[in-house]
């Protein structure tokens, strides 16, 4: 196996050393081939790294944390404090053996791991029990004797802090995540997003704001709900670092549900010594653990996210419609719930509850569902229209397609902000980034295209300058441009009537009359034979002779009864007179309805006269059905369509070219089949 690791920001010195060890590690992962499975390497390499990191780490204090764990254990009853101040980290190790004490030992290794393991204080010692569930990898590797040359490979990777910084470790750890879950496409997807993806959202996050994160002293937070291994996390606080402000103070936040994951990104944290207590494991959507209590932040300055594309939240729909119908907008998904389907709209609705009033900024990346699926006054409609009635939208960049290792579907970045400067205050950027990507040299799963640097710097650049001109790959829209308003369009109700047998022979279908006593039957059907067959075109005239047969055949019938005959004695009729109801207003026809989309900056009155009106002269609008929030006739939708914005003919290849593709690929065949002696 060989690694190579691309990292723009490092110097030369640091990208040859973070290159060597993730080398050094990732070929460790062939003493594994045979007796575990491919996608099963990462199990057992990634805690493996954590812990020599973290046993690196520990070594220049590991005597001193001994001396004060033997002089205290049987007097406090809370080491931590002791302990942590004694080994200048968020953690510690009790064990009197150190990784390299039990590599080159030459028995009980087994046994000294884990009484290693158990040596680390909780918030190590948990990742490995409980989250990497590292201990049943120590039996599979003691089962197939490779724990032993594991361990002692291990041993002569040198990760010691003065051979790999902080910020390099973070790269050996993020590149040694990315090749494994290169590995593992079909759930690679799920837990890591594309580096260059990560950095051209962490770019656009910040831009804009580099002034305010340049103050001395400045303090940031940063949080993604769905954190994953952490690589949103720690790309936001590298960018800020290393582009903007070196001395910024920025605390990361994070949440997510898959265990392994969580443990990755604790890990990650752990090892390049950021705060990890501020990880938390559960389901950001029915388990917040950020949410004010506790001491922990409700609100964030910044926040990432890419959640699961299309994935239905049906196992969660009752504790979130709960929260929707209970809370109203007091709670996170006042707005409303998307479909089932798909749940990308509930975690922007998380995100967005998470903003400070004061300003925050989002950057989510999604597929195009969220963009336009839902009519008006469905829930995916009512979010967007929630979010662009607040002018929280401000921008939406297009991203080329097969960017991701498990999906080539095409994705967009949303970027939120409820504090836009005054520029663009009420406007909403669209970007057409889909053509800004290089072909890479082996596909990835779904994987075929990357971003490369240059090309990010330039869609940031299109972001900065939005103000300054709109081109085929910038538009700038009104809030309102994306909203209109979906109005019934009603036409009268024309029908013929007739008593001819073939209708009479109808009623039989209607329940209504189906009940009718035997004499009743009879004495209508006898009634309505006596009309005989002329066709009537006008309702009232024909109702008045139904009345007079009925009457004359003593035959009574109740309101309901009345109504199904004249529905199967009736037809529709062009040339009918129109059906009023009792008041002489006309009736509308269900088959002839129809909507019309109104822009939302148009009136709905003088659309309907230059569109409808002229080809449908007795139609009208249904006033009836009204917009639940200004009640004015139809309800209120948003959608945006890139495609409608973007879009661009090309025509069709000349048939002389086709051809000649078609000749080409038949000598082709005919050169194989000849190979093959055919």
């Amino acid at each position: 196996m060989t690694s190579s690791v691309d990292t723009p920001n490092a110097a030369p010195a640091a990208l040859n050393t973070i290159n060597n060890q993730a080398s050094l590690i990732w070929n460790i992962a062939d003493l594994l081939r045979g007796d575990f499975k491919q996608y099963e390497y990462a199990d057992v390499i990634l805690p493996l790294t954590v812990m020599r990191r973290l046993d690196s780490v520990l070594a220049p204090t590991h005597a001193r944390v001994q001396e004060q764990y033997l002089g205290f254990k049987d007097k406090l009853d809370n080491l931590d404090p002791v302990l942590t101040r004694a080994s200048g980290q968020k953690f510690y190790n009790t064990s009197r053996l150190t990784f390299t004490d039990i590599a080159t030992s030459t028995k009980d290794h087994a046994v000294n791991l884990r009484a290693y393991i158990q040596g680390f204080s909780q918030n190590v010692r948990e990742l490995f029990t409980d989250h990497f569930g590292f201990m049943t990898q120590i039996d599979r590797l003691d089962s197939a004797d490779l724990l032993y040359l594991v361990l002692q490979k291990f041993s002569t990777v040198d990760l010691s802090p003065a051979q790999v910084s902080n910020l390099e470790m973070g790269y050996v750890f993020e590149e040694l995540i990315r090749k494994f879950n290169e590995q593992s496409n079909e759930t690679a997807g799920e837990h890591f997003t594309p580096r260059e993806v990560i950095r051209l959202m962490v770019s656009l996050l910040f831009t804009g704001d580099e002034d305010a994160l340049n103050v001395p002293g400045v303090v940031r937070t940063v949080y993604d709900p769905t954190a994953g291994t952490g690589g949103m996390l720690s790309i936001a606080k590298e960018h800020v670092r290393e582009q903007v402000n070196a001395k910024a103070n920025i605390r990361l936040f994070g949440q997510e549900l898959n265990p392994k994951s969580y443990a990755v990104c604790k890990s990650d944290l752990l090892i390049v010594g950021e705060d990890d207590s501020r990880i938390y494991l559960g389901n950001s959507l029915t388990q917040d653990q950020l949410n004010g209590r506790e001491g922990r932040p409700k609100t964030f300055d910044y926040m990432l996210s890419n959640p699961p594309f299309g994935v239905d939240w049906k196992k969660i729909q009752t504790a979130i419609e709960e929260e929707h119908s209970q809370q109203g907008f007091e709670g996170r998904f006042g707005a409303g719930t998307p479909r089932v389907s798909d749940g990308s709209l509930l975690f922007l609705q998380h995100l967005i509850s998470k903003m400070k009033p004061e300003g925050s900024r989002i950057a989510i990346v999604l597929n195009g569902s969220p963009l336009f699926t839902g009519d008006a006054g469905s829930g995916e409609s009512e979010i967007r229209r929630w979010i662009l009635e607040n002018d929280w939208l401000d921008a939406l960049i297009a991203l080329p397609d097969q960017l991701f290792y498990n999906t080539g579907i095409s994705t967009y970045i949303w970027v939120l902000d409820n504090a836009k400067p005054e520029s663009r205050r009420g406007k909403v950027q669209l970007i057409n980034a889909a053509g800004f990507s290089r072909k890479i040299r082996k596909s990835l799963g779904d994987k075929r295209n990357e971003i490369s640097p240059e090309q990010i710097r330039e869609i940031v650049r299109l972001y900065r300058e939005a103000g300054e001109a709109q081109s085929d790959l910038v538009k700038i829209f009104d809030t309102t441009d994306f909203g209109y308003r979906k109005v019934t369009v009603e036409r009268p109700l024309r029908l013929n009537y007739q008593a001819s047998l073939e209708r009479i022979e109808r009623l039989n279908a209607k329940k209504s009359l189906q009940k009718l006593a035997a004499e009743t039957r009879q004495g209508l059907v006898t009634a309505l034979v006596d009309l005989g067959e002329d066709v009537y075109r006008d309702h009232k005239v024909f109702e008045r002779q139904l009345h007079g047969a009925l009457l004359k055949a003593r035959v009574k019938l109740k309101t309901p009864e009345l109504k199904a005959v004249l529905e199967a004695l009736s037809e529709r009729d062009e040339a009918g007179e129109i059906v009023t109801d009792k008041d002489g207003r006309p009736l509308p026809d269900p088959d002839l309805r129809d909507t019309e989309s109104v822009p939302l900056n148009e009136d709905v009155q003088a659309y309907f006269e230059r569109e409808v009106r002229p080809y449908v002269p007795d139609a009208w609008i249904n006033t009836e059905i009204c917009d639940h929030k200004d009640g004015l006739p139809g309800k209120v939708g948003y959608e945006i369509s890139f495609t409608r914005y973007f879009y661009t003919y090309t025509p069709p290849r000349p048939l002389e070219a086709i051809q000649a593709d078609i000749r080409t690929l038949e000598a082709e065949i005919m050169e194989m089949l000849r190979d093959l002696n055919v």
